[in-house]
């Protein structure tokens, strides 16, 4: 059974908020790349591409779902920062606002008994959980160390992406 045409137009509007994702995260790591910070640079740019996997896991849903792709136009993102701390105090106010567009997309589901569109979203419910720890644990961090002690926080970084796997970038 084909998604309904108002589930379908939030899975793509949504879509293009991973898209969007994408493109605010690589702008974070040039940022990151400009101030000199390697590793943060590194660790944004990883989750670039983790955004964009996040967006293809959408378009190939609507696609096996009979439903229409429609890929809607994309803001700018914001390139302009102050400091380090706005910088991941903006992504972590990002990953909160797409664990409210998620909730609000599986609440839809839930009420139009589409259960097929449930559960795919149920595997970005707890992704949610993983994006929200990790920019909250990050933000703490650049708190802690503060401007001028920045290296501190790309050690950190390095010391997490080694325990993590490396840093390569998400397979998810």
């Amino acid at each position: 059974m084909p998604v309904a045409a108002e589930m379908a137009d939030a899975l793509n509007v949504h879509m293009g908020r991973e898209l969007s994702a994408h493109v605010q995260y690589l702008e974070a790591s040039a940022w990151f790349d400009a101030e000199g910070l390697p590793e943060l640079a590194g660790f944004f740019e990883r989750q670039a591409a983790e955004e964009h996997v996040h967006a293809m896991k959408f378009w190939r849903y609507l696609q096996d779902a009979g439903a229409r792709v429609v890929i809607p136009a994309l803001e700018a993102p914001k390139a302009d920062f102050e400091s380090s701390e706005e910088v991941v105090g903006s992504a972590l106010d990002w990953e909160l606002q797409v664990t409210r567009q998620i909730d609000d997309l599986v609440r839809m589901a839930r009420t139009g008994s589409d259960y097929a569109t449930e559960a795919f979203l149920q595997w970005f419910v707890t992704e949610q959980v993983e994006e929200v720890a990790t920019m909250s644990e990050l933000l703490r961090v650049v708190q802690r160390a503060g401007e001028a002690n920045l290296l501190l926080v790309e050690a950190y970084v390095s010391r997490k992406g080694a325990a993590d796997g490396g840093g390569s970038a998400p397979a998810e």
